[in-house]
Order: structure tokens, then sequence, then C-alpha cells
């Protein structure tokens, strides 16, 4: 199986660069993100960890899983079975669906700090709503961030006057254009576990609201987190966790619940749904009632399909406790990343929350040995890059099979530490890494 430039998806990716800005709707599903030009880019249905693109050749997917979306697995029988049961009896209707009552119940359970929810299906608009609620109730307009939420003016609005500012946080290379001047100095983000440089933004601005994710490449130092919290309490500021990505990853819940800290809101996506559309807000009641003093309200956010899928997702990550199997699975792949690098004398940069582990090498050859890698396991059967979102389908079977195939590529990106040229082992472009026009 080998990477195909008149394959056909990847004759479909070039169609739809044409008539689609960017090609597609989600920048980290771009082929270019991967392999240029021989990614094969579209499927035809996926099940477990394998997904078939449209040639009908089968990969197994050891890589972005949808975007970490399925931790359940692609497909899962009894999360798909819920929702064609619900597409049977209707999805909308002039009446509410009773499902939003019982996910918002559930959620609150789960987190008993929190009193009320409202519901979205993308991760943007959960922390859109999150930024207008929290605005809302703390009367400012000024926030502090650190970490990525999505692609609103609210968010980009960092980057008018300097393009640098998300650059730790999203990707070097974005223009604010499009995004309103007069949000300039509306947002200041800040360096995780930097507690310094929080308090100076606090002490010099009047922040409303600091927003941002509980963990993402490394963990809290120094009780970085309660003091982040104690700082929010004492200067009347809403603290935000951002959860989209790390929510029932590590802990049945919010990633918070690991460390101890409570915030006033707490927004979840991602794995919320098993692949279908569904992002939560929760948060203490007298924060969450502002939202009735200003208006957040959309048709399709009271669709049936997602907290369909969201509550039975909620039942099987509960009794299956797919939180701790993920972890393990992810764990495990960390290790093993460090101990091939060690076999073939390479060092590998190991980093992010074990189920959605990454790896990188240092280097000017950084991102050609990532494409690479794409290249070479594409054509064994894996879609793989350095970065690995764990699933329930990860059995030690699929993981043990990828290290077999990987083994021989780590002792390719050697040879070429040796003095092989690696862009002679390429067959297209190199990846990209940040943002870049398409066209």
């Amino acid at each position: 199986m080998n990477a195909n430039p008149n394959g056909t998806g990847q004759q479909l990716w070039k169609r739809a660069k044409q008539i689609i800005p960017g090609g597609n709707m989600l920048l980290s599903k771009r082929a270019e993100m991967f392999l240029p030009d021989l990614w094969p880019a579209y499927f035809s249905k996926t099940k477990g960890c394998k997904v078939w693109d449209l040639d009908g050749n089968e990969y197994t997917d050891m890589c972005i899983m949808g975007i970490g979306t399925n931790t359940l697995g692609y497909n899962h029988e009894e999360v798909d079975a819920a929702v064609i049961k619900t597409v049977a009896a209707g999805n909308m209707s002039t009446f509410n669906c009773p499902e939003e009552v019982y996910l918002a119940e559930k959620l609150i359970e789960i987190h008993p700090w929190a009193d009320m929810a409202r519901f979205a299906r993308s991760g943007g608009e959960a922390n859109a709503i999150a930024i207008r609620i929290a605005r809302a109730a703390s009367g400012k307009d000024k926030v502090a961030i650190c970490g990525y939420h999505g692609w609103h003016d609210w968010y980009l609005a960092a980057n008018l006057g300097d393009d640098n500012h998300l650059a730790g946080h999203l990707l070097p290379g974005l223009d604010p254009k499009g995004v309103p001047q007069n949000l300039r100095g509306t947002v200041y983000p800040f360096n995780y576990n930097n507690y310094a440089e929080l308090e100076e933004i606090v002490d010099n601005n009047d922040i409303g609201v600091i927003k941002m994710e509980v963990m993402r490449n490394k963990g809290p130092e120094d009780n970085f987190l309660q003091r982040v919290r104690d700082l929010a309490t004492k200067r009347g500021i809403v603290l935000i966790f951002d959860e989209c990505t790390s929510g029932f990853r590590q802990t049945f819940g919010g990633i918070h619940k690991m460390y101890g800290v409570e915030p006033d809101m707490a927004m979840f996506g991602k794995a919320l749904g098993n692949g279908y559309a569904m992002t939560a807000t929760i948060g203490r009641r007298e924060i969450m009632e502002s939202a009735q003093s200003t208006f957040i309200s959309s048709t399709f956010w009271t669709e049936r399909i997602g907290p369909t899928a969201a509550l039975k997702t909620l039942e099987v990550m509960e009794r299956e406790k797919s939180w701790e199997r993920i972890t393990e699975t992810g764990t495990g792949i960390m290790a093993r990343w460090q101990t091939l690098a060690k076999k073939h004398g390479l060092t590998v940069n190991v980093a992010g929350l074990p189920s959605i582990a990454s790896f990188g090498f240092d280097g000017p050859n950084a991102l050609a040995y990532k494409t690479l890698i794409t290249q070479e396991m594409l054509g064994k059967g894996y879609l793989a890059s350095n970065l690995i979102f764990s699933s329930l389908a990860h059995t030690p079977d699929v993981v043990d099979g990828y290290f077999n195939a990987l083994d021989p590529v780590f002792g390719l990106i050697k040879e070429c530490e040796q003095g092989l040229d690696v862009m002679s082992l390429l067959k297209g472009p190199i990846c990209h890494a940040g943002f870049k026009r398409l066209n």
C-alpha cells in the first residue's frame, strides 16, 4: 500500500481546494498537515480504530482518531444504536428534547461544584458561550487566557497588533484579519505555570475573566492551579477551565478533579459524544444565570442526536472506566517511543496527556522526519504522525503492531542522522507545521 498522488482521495482534495477555502472545515485535517500531495484525505467508513479510504484501502488509526472525539473507538455499537433509535423517533421538533435535561443533570452530578449547564455542538461555540456568560457575570471585558480556545473573534483578538501572542497557544502565522480592531487590548495571553506573568497581567489590567486549559503538554508546577484559583477568588475574577480537549481522558469528567481545584465554569467537548457533535458549558449558578441577561441561542443546539449520544457515551465510559484504560494505553505508548528511540540511538521529546501523547525530534530535520514517519507508516497500513489519541479500540495487539511497523522507520531516521539525506527518501513535500494558505 503506497502513498498515491492519483488516489481518489487525493484527487478529491485537489478539487476541494478549488471550491472550499482552506480545502476543508478543520485545519488539523488538511492533507498538508500530514503528507502533502499523497495523503488519502477522505474516508468511506470506520470501525474501532480502522479507517477505510475512498479506494477501499484499510488503515489502522494510530493518529488523531477524529481529533480525539472517539475515546470508545469509531462506530461504537451502543452509542450508534442509541443515535439510530433517536433518528427513527425524530431528531427535531417544536418541543424540546428531554435528553438535554438528563445530560445537564448528569454533568452536574459528575461535577458537584456546578449548578447549571448550557449546550452547543462545537468547542469554539462552547468557548464563546462561556466567555459571553463570564463577561456578563463580571461586568468586565478583559480576559486573561492560557491555551487554545477556538476560532472566534474574542480569542483571535489577542493577535491584534502582535501576531505572535497566540503562537505558543495555537499556531504561528495566524493573522487576525476580519477581527475588529476595537477588540485590541481585550485578551491577554499568559504562559502555563508562569504565575508571576498572570499576576502582573491582573495587577495592570481590569481583568474580569481568566480562561485556561487545565493541562495540555505538562502538568501544573508549584501549586499553579490553586494559586490561579486563589487569585481569581481574591480579585473577583471568573475562572474558566477549558476542558474541551482534556475532559473525560484521565478522570470521569474534568481533569481538574485530579488536582482538587474547582473553577467557576468549565467546558467539555470532543470525547463527550464519541464522534457525535456535543459540547457543554457548566458552572456555578450565580455565574451561569448571567446567560439570561444576554442573548445566547441557536436552532441546532436543540437537536436530539448530540445529547442522546452524550448520555450513552457517559454510560459506557462509566461502565468501562474508559479514562483509566486510555491513560494506561497512552502511558505505555509514551514509554515505548522512548525505548524505541534509545534502541536506535535517537532522542525524542515526549509530551502531552498520556491519552493524547506526542513525540518530536529536535533539530532542523524534525518536520522532515515527521513527514517520513507518516509516509512510511501509510505504506504499512497505518495512519501515523507524531501524535496518538488513544481509544478503547487500541488494544495491546494493535499497539504492538504499530511499534513493529515503526521500528524500521526509526532506523531510517538514525541513518539520516548519520548522513543520509532525508529529502531523498520523501516522495513529496514536507508537512506543514503551522497556519499556511493553500493557494
